[in-house]
């Protein structure tokens, strides 16, 4: 099978120029892996301490295995291991050279904390999460950085995906599952769930029940592109608010959430502060509401919510992948003014509104329209993003691009 392009490629090529350690982070099986060796299987060494025999040797006698893979070298899974950062830490104040080590890890949760601690200075840390619509239909080596994008889209750019929206959302975005037809939808995503709970939240943290947090998951699937109630959650399924709390952070260490902060300059005390939820893959989220089939996707409630999913999602992928900080927001206040993403770029606004309807009128930017007019920030950008076909101007400087031009360039 043909290995996709990866927007983060050009990245790590760049940082490994200058940084002694590229810490490659981001969800199980979501092509960390395959992209350190896609790029650098020919210079460097390669080891994994997944393989229980390797990481005893390891943990046991670090400077014999670090002797033992000498650089420049790539040592996969490193969460298992987070104590041999301080042994490389002293390996690379001895030599400098750029790009000598490259690390991959799962687990955020653990591995920042360490890699902070042990390699602060020393290492570039860059997160890469499964495919972005661009790499999924091969468009990676054109996609551009979140303030090239947003210009172009101005300048009226498209672009055609010929997946249909049903199926991308059933299948999502893990390479594996997204780039071949012949796996097995249900049984992958099963598996990967079983996986995630077995090795990496049973590695996180001390989980007394798995089928308790496998709830917690389920539960976050059905509130993706909501706004966080943990309260509800821990009552939904018998467990305290402190324990929802710390079982979220688990969720979004581990690349499985995204929670979307509120935007509040210039807005004042009117604005809700929780911060709404995202289940990073619709996939793994169809999966988990049952939901296997087209029509029954299409036609059910959580069509609008998977949607807003996606594309919110896609625009953390371009940040992410381009080593950029997410400057993401969502804007909600209490008298019912309401904007699905805000991006802030060098002091400038882009407002998204997000609908998944075939049919967009000036009613859907209503929003947009009292944002526009009431605003004491400068706005860039005030557009919908829909399950439109076309790019049309909507009313005013209010544009609607389909999701289709805006996802894959």
């Amino acid at each position: 099978m043909k290995l996709k392009p990866r927007v983060l490629a050009n990245t790590i090529l760049n940082a490994v120029k200058t940084f002694p350690a590229v810490v490659l982070t981001g969800p199980r099986q979501s092509g960390k892996t395959t992209l350190f060796q896609m790029l650098f299987s020919k210079g460097h060494n390669f080891v994994s301490l997944e393989d229980p025999d390797i990481r005893i040797r390891a943990k046991e006698d670090p400077k014999g295995f670090l002797n033992q893979y000498r650089p420049p070298v790539i040592i996969d899974e490193i969460q298992y291991l987070p104590e041999l950062l301080s042994y490389i830490k002293t390996e690379i104040d001895n030599d400098r050279k750029p790009g000598n080590w490259l690390l991959t890890g799962s687990q955020n949760f653990v591995l920042m904390q360490n890699v902070s601690q042990s390699l602060a200075g020393r290492a570039a840390t860059l997160s890469l999460l499964p495919f972005s619509v661009s790499e999924m239909v091969d468009n990676a080596e054109n996609t551009r950085n979140i303030s090239l994008w947003i210009k172009e889209l101005s300048a009226g750019s498209e672009f055609s995906v010929k997946t249909p929206l049903s199926n991308i959302l059933l299948r999502g975005f893990y390479p594996e599952i997204a780039s071949n037809i012949a796996v097995d939808r249900q049984l992958w995503c099963g598996s990967y769930v079983t996986t995630y709970l077995e090795r990496d939240v049973r590695n996180m943290a001390n989980i007394g029940d798995l089928s308790q947090f496998e709830r917690f998951l389920l539960v976050c699937a059905a509130r993706t592109g909501q706004i966080l109630n943990i309260s509800e959650m821990a009552r939904d399924i018998g467990i305290s608010v402190t324990t929802a709390k710390r079982w979220l952070s688990i969720l979004e260490a581990g690349y499985q959430i995204y929670l979307l902060y509120p935007y509040y300059k210039n807005i004042g005390k009117r604005v809700v502060k929780s911060p709404k939820l995202y289940f990073n893959d619709p996939g793994l989220c169809t999966y988990l509401l049952g939901l296997n089939e087209e029509k029954t996707l299409i036609n059910g409630p959580s069509f609008g919510s998977l949607f807003e999913t996606m594309i919110v999602c896609d625009f953390l992928k371009r940040f992410l992948h381009f080593g950029q900080r997410p400057s993401m927001y969502y804007l909600k206040t209490r008298d019912g003014l309401e904007i699905d993403l805000v991006i802030e770029l060098e002091g400038k606004l882009h407002l998204f509104e997000i609908k998944s309807s075939m049919t967009i009128t000036s009613k859907h930017a209503s929003s947009l329209f009292k944002m526009i007019n009431e605003s004491g920030s400068p706005i860039d950008t005030a557009a919908i993003i829909s399950g439109t076909e076309d790019n049309f101007t909507v009313k005013g400087d209010v544009t609607n691009y389909g999701w289709k031009n805006v996802s894959g360039f």
